[in-house]
């Protein structure tokens, strides 16, 4: 008798418990939902009435209004439906009028690193045009986007990298951080329907391999073969799943490399810490289970600490545009709205 009311009170307290954790759950993504709401209010407050947002000292336009409008697409808005769909057209008109003859997407006399907007512009254009409506938007994104890979693939450096500028302004110089942001946009073109060239890819995946220590951590550049950076690492390995390359033992060095150096939140260790957990979330969203609920947990309760009173996250580098807009993209990653970020 003892031992059913035993086995009674277990029961029973195991039902309290599932309940408490399942309100709790419920009521971390209420606070994660409206910390959402705020920050995409606030960034939409932000836009310009030509469409733009800009970083601190109206600086790299086109690559905050790329990232920027792919906070807004994250939402499940698109250029023709939801809440945010007047701002995401401001955002492709921009763009698109910022298109060069030689499919450049940007003004290379004012900004002095234009192939990270570039490459920015390239995925959330592509993005918008899987799932735009309008006839005539869809073949200027087309046109935009079919000049931009070309433009992509003659900026490519002989190591098989981007730089801050192309291959012919910079001397041929490239460095991990830009040759990410090329190769996610380059793979947004392609799920998109844009045609893209395969050596492009295999150049800029042989590029990464070559760049990657005996400890799994990737150098900054080709030309600079000292020491790992665990930011260009993570972003190395969401370039490699966006390649394509799920190498069974090269990927999971990396990946441990990642585990060991950014298991910290507080960035302290490795500095950027918003363009870190842009692409590690990526990483980790892709990899599931129990890994990805553990980081999202802890990943979201440091982002809703830091929003501000006004909805806003403040980012002293770069600017506030920025910090918000990286972070609301983490925050709706596993909404899985769109599909480069999807499994």
């Amino acid at each position: 008798m003892r031992f059913k009311i035993l086995l009674l009170c277990l029961a029973v307290c195991a039902c309290i418990a599932a309940g408490i954790s399942r309100a709790a759950g419920a009521g971390a993504d209420a606070a994660r939902r409206r910390a959402v709401d705020r920050g995409l209010e606030w960034l939409a407050g932000k836009q310009s009435r030509l469409g733009h947002w800009t970083a601190r000292d109206g600086r790299y336009p086109t690559a905050m209004t790329a990232l920027a409008g792919t906070a807004l697409l994250c939402e499940g808005s698109t250029t023709t439906q939801g809440k945010y769909a007047p701002q995401i057209r401001r955002a492709v008109d921009y763009l698109v009028s910022r298109s060069c003859a030689n499919g450049l997407i940007g003004d290379p006399l004012r900004d002095d690193r234009y192939t990270y907007g570039h490459g920015f512009a390239m995925l959330f254009l592509s993005e918008v045009l899987g799932e735009e409506e309008d006839a005539d938007r869809r073949e200027k994104l087309v046109d935009v986007l079919t000049r931009a890979v070309r433009f992509t693939g003659e900026a490519q450096t002989k190591a098989g990298g981007w730089g801050y500028v192309s291959a012919k302004d910079g001397n041929d110089f490239d460095e991990g951080s830009t040759t990410i942001t090329q190769v996610q946009g380059l793979r947004g073109c392609r799920n998109a329907g844009i045609s893209v060239p395969g050596e492009i890819i295999d150049k800029a995946v042989a590029y990464i391999r070559g760049c990657t220590g005996p400890d799994g951590g990737v150098y900054y550049s080709s030309k600079h073969r000292a020491g790992g950076r665990p930011a260009i690492t993570a972003a190395a390995v969401a370039c490699l799943f966006n390649a394509g390359d799920y190498d069974d033992k090269y990927v999971p060095k990396l990946l441990a490399y990642c585990k060991k150096n950014l298991y910290s939140m507080t960035g302290r260790d490795f500095g950027h810490w918003h363009y870190t957990h842009f692409y590690y979330s990526q990483v980790l969203y892709r990899e599931g289970g129990k890994e990805w609920e553990d980081y999202r947990d802890r990943i979201v309760a440091k982002i809703l600490r830091e929003a501000g009173a006004d909805g806003s996250w403040s980012e002293r580098s770069i600017g506030d545009v920025y910090g918000t807009a990286i972070n609301l993209i983490i925050l709706q990653i596993d909404g899985a709205t769109l599909p480069i970020y999807q499994r």
